[in-house]
């Protein structure tokens, strides 16, 4: 019982580690305007 809540847990966190990681590979466009300017700033 406690192998497969723990190959379960092991699954869900992999999951979503790996769900971060995609988001984190898409390119994003970030635009600032503020006291100081214009600011763009971007990963891809």
């Amino acid at each position: 019982m406690y192998a497969l809540i723990g190959a379960l847990l092991i699954v869900v966190v992999g999951l979503a580690g790996y769900m971060v990681y995609q988001q984190s590979q898409e390119p994003s466009l970030e635009i600032k305007l503020d006291s100081n300017g214009l600011q763009v700033n971007g990963n891809g």
